[in-house]
C-alpha cells in the first residue's frame, strides 16, 4: 500500500506479487479494490499493481482540475505509475470497461510503456453507429441519477448495458463488495465520467492502428454481444484485423470467475509472448 504525487492528485496504489508487471486499470467505480481476486491469482506471475484513479476512494485531489482533459490526465496519471514502479521495462496493462477507456487512451499517449495492452470491454461508443442513441440513454440515466438518486440510476444504467443479475449486482451503488467508498465513487462516476468516457472519447485511430500489435482484444463469454460495452472490440478487430478474445464471464468475469479468467488471459500472453 502506498502513494505517488502526481499533478494534481495523490494515487494510491497496492502491489501484490513479483515478476513483470501487470497494471490494472478499474472502471466505474474508480478503486483498485475489485482486481484482488484476480491479482491473487495471478501474483505467481506478475508484479500485479492495481490503483484507485485519481478522486476515487485513497486517491486524492489537489487543488484544481481540468475536467476538460480528465481522459488524458487519467491516462498521464497510469503513465506516472508505471515509470514509476518499472523505470527500465514496459508494462502489461488491463484494464475493464472505462478503465479499458483509459488504457487505450494510454497506448495512444504513451506507447513506450507499454508492453501489451489488454482491453476488457471498454465501452467505445464513439466507435458505433447507434451513438446518438447512446448518448440520449446516458443522458436519461443522468437525469434520473439528478432526480431520483444514484441507486435508481444505477439498476437503470444496469439494464441498458444488458450487465446481467451477477455484473448489475457489483454495478449498484450499495453493493458491499464493492467496498466502503463506493457510494461517493458512484456519485463521482455520475458527475465527471457517465456521458463523457464512453460517448465522449474521440480515439485517434491512426495511433491506435500504429500500436495495434500490441492489442489483445478482450470480452466476456457471458457477455450479451449486442451490449455497448462488447460491440466496440469487435469494431476494432475488424478495423485493426485483430482477433478478438473470448474470456470467462461477462463484464465482471475478472471478478466473479477470476481464476476461469487469469488462466485464459495468462494463456494468451504467453502465446503472444512466451518470455511471460
Amino acid at each position: 500500500m502506498a502513494h505517488l504525487d502526481v499533478p494534481g492528485a495523490s494515487l494510491y496504489y497496492e502491489t501484490l506479487g513479483s515478476g513483470p508487471l501487470l497494471l490494472c486499470i478499474s472502471g466505474a467505480n474508480g478503486s483498485c479494490e475489485i482486481w484482488k481476486p484476480l491479482a491473487i491469482q495471478l501474483r505467481k506471475h506478475f508484479t500485479v499493481v492495481s490503483y484507485d484513479r485519481r478522486g476515487y476512494s485513497r486517491s486524492t485531489l489537489s487543488g484544481a482540475q481540468d475536467y476538460d482533459q480528465r481522459l488524458q490526465t487519467d491516462a498521464d496519471d497510469a503513465a506516472h505509475l508505471i515509470h514509476h514502479i518499472s523505470p527500465d521495462e514496459p508494462a502489461t496493462v488491463l484494464g475493464n470497461s472505462s478503465g479499458a477507456i483509459v488504457a487505450l487512451e494510454l497506448l495512444t499517449r504513451h506507447p513506450d510503456c507499454i508492453r501489451n495492452l489488454l482491453p476488457h470491454e471498454p465501452p467505445a461508443a464513439t466507435l458505433l453507429e447507434d451513438l446518438e442513441d447512446i448518448k440520449q440513454e446516458h443522458q436519461a440515466v443522468y437525469q434520473l441519477y439528478r432526480k431520483a438518486g444514484v441507486a435508481p440510476a444505477a439498476e437503470r444504467f444496469a439494464e441498458s448495458i444488458k450487465a446481467g443479475p451477477e455484473t448489475a449486482g457489483l454495478l449498484r451503488s450499495m453493493d458491499p463488495k464493492a467496498g466502503p467508498y463506493n457510494f461517493a465513487n458512484s456519485i463521482y462516476w455520475f458527475e465527471r465520467e457517465l456521458g463523457h468516457y464512453a460517448a465522449g472519447t474521440e480515439f485517434d485511430l491512426h495511433k491506435l492502428q500504429a500500436q495495434s500489435s500490441k492489442l489483445l482484444l478482450l470480452n466476456g463469454r457471458d457477455s450479451h454481444a449486442d451490449a455497448m460495452q462488447y460491440r466496440p472490440n469487435v469494431k476494432l478487430a475488424e478495423m485493426f484485423g485483430l482477433e478478438l478474445h473470448i474470456v470467462p464471464g461477462g463484464h465482471m468475469g475478472f471478478v466473479l470467475k477470476a481464476p476461469q479468467f487469469a488462466k485464459e488471459v495468462y494463456e494468451i500472453l504467453k502465446d503472444k509472448d512466451s518470455s511471460y
